[in-house]
């Protein structure tokens, strides 16, 4: 009989481009910085192949791949593989954060919004991590960082996921409640235009921000 996805062990990523996701386990799931793999960490720290997971009805056992910056378990490198405990904090290089939650402690952790929906394992195109302000694209880290503004709207477009977010709402998060009313609709105009350049000078053959007419605007963000 399958298992219910709500009763998986689960990864919730903490600190890093990942932070605020949750990535349920069953299988085999690499994890490296190569689009090949089920999870995806886009920083240079990581290695193409990091390391693996292997969860089963015996638990989940974490191995390191011999990757060039390690894999730490509660602070401790791991040279042999390891059955996972609830609670245990992964470190994959000094990149990503996880926090390993067992099948029997799932049921009560509660959904709180976009940040910790359950992720699927499908990476994504862009990814933004909110601690750190930044943001990559096709595995490449958008350099200069962008402006507080821009990081703004690109965030709230990221948190609803698709959904699409109105004007009234975008002036309120960018400049603030009181500050929105004297927004022009042409200074929210040219915000999204140059959010919109910096995204396509590191990928020019897609559109991530879509003009919903009438309605706002959305993130159109497709798997790798």
């Amino acid at each position: 009989m399958a298992r219910n996805r709500d009763d998986l062990p689960i990864l919730l990523a903490k600190t890093g481009p990942l932070n605020g996701q949750r990535y349920p386990l069953i299988g085999n799931i690499m994890i490296g910085r190569d689009a090949s793999c089920e999870l995806v960490i886009p920083d240079r720290q990581v290695s193409r192949y990091h390391a693996r997971l292997t969860a089963s009805s015996d638990g989940v056992l974490l191995e390191d791949l011999g990757s060039k910056n390690g894999t730490h378990c509660n602070g401790h490198p791991i040279p042999e593989p390891i059955r996972l405990q609830d609670g245990d904090v992964i470190q994959i290089a000094l990149a990503q954060q996880f926090v390993f939650v067992g099948s029997d402690a799932t049921a009560t952790i509660p959904l709180m919004g976009a940040q910790t929906e359950i992720a699927p394992l499908t990476p994504r195109c862009l990814i933004v991590d909110k601690r750190s302000r930044r943001v990559w694209i096709l595995e490449q880290e958008l350099v200069p960082p962008l402006s507080v503004s821009q990081f703004r709207l690109l965030e709230l477009l990221y948190d609803r996921d698709g959904r699409v977010v109105d004007r009234r709402e975008m002036s309120a998060s960018v400049w603030g409640d009181e500050e929105a009313a004297d927004v022009s609709e042409q200074a929210l105009d040219a915000l999204v235009r140059r959010l919109r350049d910096r995204l396509a000078a590191l990928d020019p053959t897609h559109n991530y921000i879509i003009t919903v007419r009438g309605h706002g605007l959305r993130l159109d963000n497709p798997p790798l």
